[in-house]
């Protein structure tokens, strides 16, 4: 019994690495943000229910569908040969099945919800699965990822109104932009292997000192983008300490990595930009509760 709960146990944590379930505080503070600002308040408990479901299965699919396609790449370069996928531990065929199976979840909850979301629901599907194939011919590949993140915002919204709301829009560019950014300075780990694969990526394209630029003009419009939101909705000054707060770390990001040193890059691109996303949360809820409590 003991041995085939350890069994059923090892098996869920290898799936969850395949997808990698920790990156997805990087979706979950602007899905919350977004639908509490929607909805004005709380959602329904069935809201909630759906929104989660069709987020962890538009992450699972894509994710999945990620290492699929990246098999050969991943099990060429050392930093991700490791992975579940080249490994063995999970098989192709497996891989294939949660994909399927995490893309219907998507479109199933986004049916629950209402019309919008069912229709917007292949859309965004292609998006977040189409990602996978964009360091083969473009340098954008690091904005389209954050544009297939930033769905999450614009999905919580629509799950709440029913429409597209101009704010959603507006926030889905700042998580663009934002992972974006942080995407650019993960790649300069792979800039030799891109080069001698093929694969497109700034830092193959432009070199370390001017992808550090892009980043940092990336997350420059991040800020400014934070801020266009919180006047589109006449948040409070408590939204906008939060916002300060994220710019310092965000400094701080940038100043970890030099040109000549990379060895900080997996702190600045996980702990640094985990910090920013929580306090992007936090603040903004604060702000709501305080807007909503003063008399």
């Amino acid at each position: 019994m003991t041995r085939t709960l350890g069994s059923i146990f090892h098996r869920i944590r290898v799936y969850l690495e395949l997808i990698k379930i920790e990156h997805i505080i990087f979706d979950l503070p602007f899905l919350f943000v977004s639908a509490l600002l929607a909805a004005n308040g709380i959602p329904s408990a069935r809201t909630i229910f759906y929104i989660l479901v069709a987020m962890f299965g538009a992450w699972g699919a894509a994710m999945a569908f990620n290492r699929i396609v990246d098999y050969h790449y991943d099990k060429l370069n050392p930093r991700t040969a490791d992975r579940a996928l080249p490994k063995g531990q999970i098989s192709m065929l497996n891989a294939w099945i949660f994909t399927i199976i995490s893309s219907f979840l998507l479109v199933f909850s986004a049916w629950r919800l209402n019309a919008m979301s069912f229709i917007l629901s292949p859309i965004a599907l292609i998006i977040v699965l189409g990602y996978s194939y964009t360091k083969r011919f473009t340098t954008l590949s690091h904005l389209i990822l954050g544009l297939a993140n930033s769905i999450a915002p614009v999905g919580a919204w629509v799950a709440i109104t029913g429409r597209i709301g101009f704010p959603s829009m507006i926030l889905s560019a700042a998580v663009t932009f934002w992972i974006g950014g942080f995407d650019v300075l993960y790649a300069l780990q792979d800039i030799d292997f891109d080069k001698k694969t093929g694969l497109f990526s700034i830092p193959q394209t432009y070199g370390i000192k001017k992808s550090l630029h892009i980043a940092r003009l990336m997350h420059l419009f991040t800020v400014l983008l934070f801020v266009w939101f919180g006047i589109s909705l006449h948040l409070g000054f408590i939204y906008y300490i939060g916002i300060f707060i994220s710019l310092i770390v965000l400094i701080y990001e940038h100043s970890l990595i030099k040109h000549d040193d990379l060895s900080k890059v997996p702190i600045a691109f996980f702990q640094m930009n985990a910090i920013v996303g929580i306090t992007f949360f936090v603040f903004s809820v604060l702000d709501f509760i305080y807007r909503n409590t003063i008399v």
